[in-house]
C-alpha cells in the first residue's frame, strides 16, 4: 500500500527550519568542542594552532551539524508522518455511513 509521502517532507522541511532557528549555533559550538578534544588527543596539549589542529576542529564543527541536523529532519518527517496518519484516519467515515449514503 502506498503511502503519502507530502505529510513527512513537509515534516523534515520543518524540522531542518527549525534547525536552522534553534540548533545551529549551539551545533556549531559543540562540534568545534569535540574537535578541539580530538586535535587534543592526537597531537597533545596544549594544543598549537597548526593546520592538523585547525582541520580537525573544522572536521568537529561540521560533523556536529551534520549530526544534529539530520536528527532534527528525522524527528520532523516522523512528526510528519504521524500527523499525516492521523489526519487520514480521522478523515474516513464509517463503514455504516458509507453504506448508507448509496
Amino acid at each position: 500500500m502506498a503511502q503519502n509521502k507530502l505529510p513527512s517532507l513537509i515534516g523534515a522541511g520543518i524540522g531542518l527550519a527549525l534547525f536552522l532557528a534553534v540548533a545551529l549555533l549551539p551545533a556549531l559550538l559543540y562540534g568545534g568542542y569535540a574537535g578541539l578534544l580530538l586535535a587534543g588527543g592526537i597531537v597533545g596539549t596544549p594544543v598549537q594552532p597548526t593546520l592538523l589542529v585547525r582541520g580537525l576542529i573544522v572536521f568537529g564543527m561540521g560533523l556536529g551539524v551534520v549530526g544534529v541536523a539530520s536528527l532534527f529532519a528525522v524527528a520532523g518527517a516522523a512528526a510528519g508522518a504521524a500527523v499525516g496518519a492521523i489526519l487520514t484516519i480521522a478523515g474516513r467515515r464509517p463503514v455504516a455511513q458509507e453504506q448508507s449514503g448509496r
